[in-house]
This record gives structure tokens, C-alpha cells and sequence, in this order.
């Protein structure tokens, strides 16, 4: 499967300024690639350089040294850089800083306008997005009347409409109470089923990050784990070193382990954890059963 998104020895650094005489490098050589299709996410702690990488993708950061190349696109080229904005969208962290009308369908137009798609296509493209992301009904709304996980979903359809091959979300779910987190991860992990758009999630919830397909971790500006959930999860130790999490089912299956119980380290679905405690749980349950426990 083709690559859509290359990184190749990025290097960045943010110019001095007064609170920061010193030039901060960000990131130290990092080589990424993501394939046509897959569902990556970006682990990092504050400061790790994880944002800064996501806004090299949209070609809202330059690379100080290396290259981002984003579908074929040079991110650096400002010549390309509408193309690129159509094909790779990018989502943030507060709904309310993306959202520019008062009402969701004329929110989702705005960037169709500016292209100037016509009117009959214009119309076609707002309700497949809105549809896209369950938010079809509240197309007469005013965003102000949305929970945080629909505004969220409106700034999303709002990409969708552009038809972009590849969406680039940098913490979308920040913000977000637990329901909200749930409507946006149901809305991106549809999107990328079905409609096969590229997903690049940037988060620091460790549950989120182990529906994807891939986490990559960044640790100090340079890539530092790329695998699978069920592979990095198990580096537990290396993650709590770089001040990360690990998902509970994989916290509890840790504890077990140390404790001498034998079970995987390398579960993070709560279905995958009942199933291996079950596995434990059974046996003894006979022991005792039989008064042999």
C-alpha cells in the first residue's frame, strides 16, 4: 500500500523570540511514514513535539531541515500548499475557534464557498457530510445550541465536505467530557472504515489511541515507539519513563503479572481483558469447587 504522508529527517526549531532568547528545537529528525488509509496515532507528552509535527502535515509549520511530503505535495512549497489543504485537512483542539457561522450547514459551506464549488454541488457535499458525522438533523442549528463532542463534529464535517484523502486531528477530543470523546472517535473510526480517508490522530488519551491501527511515539522530537497498539502497550515501563499512560486494561494486566498471575501484557480492549481474567477466574473456580483451593 502507498504511502500518503512521508517524513523524512525533519528537523524544527522555533525562532527566538523575547520569552525564548534561544532558538527550541522541536523536532530532531523524525522519519514517519503513514499508508493510504490507516488510522495512526501520535502519543506524546507536553512538549514532546507531537503539534508541531501534526502542523508540518498541513503545511502550517516550514521544516527547518528535512521534508514533509503530504500526497505527493511538498508541505514546505507555498505554492502547493491550497492543493495540499484540500487533500490533507486539519482539525484542532476548541470546536469554537473553527466554527465561523451562525448556523452548522453554513459552517460546513464556508471553506466550499471560498473554493468556489457551485451551489448544487455546494449541497450534495454539505449534507453527505453532515450525514457523514451523524449531524444531518442539526443542519438549521446554531452551533452556540451544540454540545462540545457536536461542535466538534460540525468542525470535522466541515473537512469531510472538501473531500480530503487524509485528516490530520491535533487533540480534538481535549476538550471534551466522555460522551463527546466517544462521538468523535465513533465519527473518525466510520470516516476511515468506510470512506477510507487516512486518519492521523494526535492525542493523549491512551484509550483512543488503542483503536487505531498504529501509535507512534514521540519522545523529545524524535520518534522513540511505532508499532501497534498491542506491541507498544506492552513497553509499559519505557512509557511511564517518558511520562505516558497505558490503558487501564493493559495497568491491570501489568499488576496481575507482577503479582505472579499469568496473563498477556499485550490486551488493550476491555472485551480482549474479560476474556483472559475469565480464562484465570475459571480454574479456580473449580479448585474451590472441589475443595481443592
Amino acid at each position: 500500500m502507498e504511502n500518503i504522508i512521508e517524513v523524512k529527517n525533519l528537523h524544527f526549531h522555533y525562532q527566538p523570540d523575547e520569552q525564548n532568547p534561544v532558538p527550541r528545537d522541536t523536532l530532531k529528525g523524525v522519519n514517519l511514514s503513514v499508508k493510504r488509509g490507516e488510522f495512526l496515532a501520535v502519543l506524546g507528552h507536553n512538549g514532546s513535539g507531537k503539534s508541531t509535527l501534526a502542523k508540518h502535515m498541513n503545511g502550517i509549520l516550514t521544516a527547518t531541515e528535512g521534508s514533509v511530503t503530504v500526497c505527493g505535495i511538498n508541505a514546505s512549497d507555498p505554492a502547493g500548499l491550497n492543493e495540499l489543504r484540500k487533500k490533507a485537512g486539519m482539525v484542532f483542539q476548541n470546536p469554537d475557534n473553527q466554527i465561523v457561522s451562525s448556523i452548522v450547514e453554513e459552517d460546513v459551506a464556508f471553506a466550499l464557498e471560498n473554493l468556489g464549488v457551485p451551489p448544487e454541488q455546494m449541497r450534495k457535499r454539505v449534507d453527505e457530510a453532515l450525514k457523514a458525522v451523524n449531524m444531518y438533523d442539526y443542519r438549521l442549528h446554531s452551533p452556540s445550541q451544540l454540545s462540545g463532542g457536536q461542535k466538534q463534529r460540525v468542525a470535522i464535517a466541515g473537512i469531510i465536505a472538501m473531500q480530503p484523502e487524509c485528516i490530520i486531528l491535533d487533540e480534538p477530543t481535549a476538550m471534551l467530557d466522555p460522551q463527546g470523546r466517544r462521538e468523535v472517535m465513533s465519527t473518525l473510526k466510520k470516516l476511515n472504515a468506510e470512506k477510507g480517508i487516512t486518519v492521523i490522530l494526535i492525542t493523549h488519551y491512551m484509550d483512543e489511541a488503542s483503536q487505531c491501527d498504529r501509535i507512534a511515539v514521540i519522545d523529545n522530537g524524535k520518534i522513540l515507539i511505532d508499532g501497534t497498539p498491542q506491541a507498544v502497550f506492552t513497553m509499559t515501563d519505557l512509557l511511564k519513563k517518558t511520562g505516558l499512560d497505558v490503558p487501564q486494561t493493559t495497568e491491570l494486566a501489568w499488576e496481575l503479572r507482577k503479582s505472579g498471575i499469568n496473563i498477556p501484557l499485550d490486551i488493550v480492549s476491555e472485551e480482549k481483558c474479560v476474556e483472559e481474567l475469565i480464562k484465570v477466574i475459571r480454574p479456580l473456580a473449580k479448585l474451590r469447587e472441589f475443595g481443592e483451593l
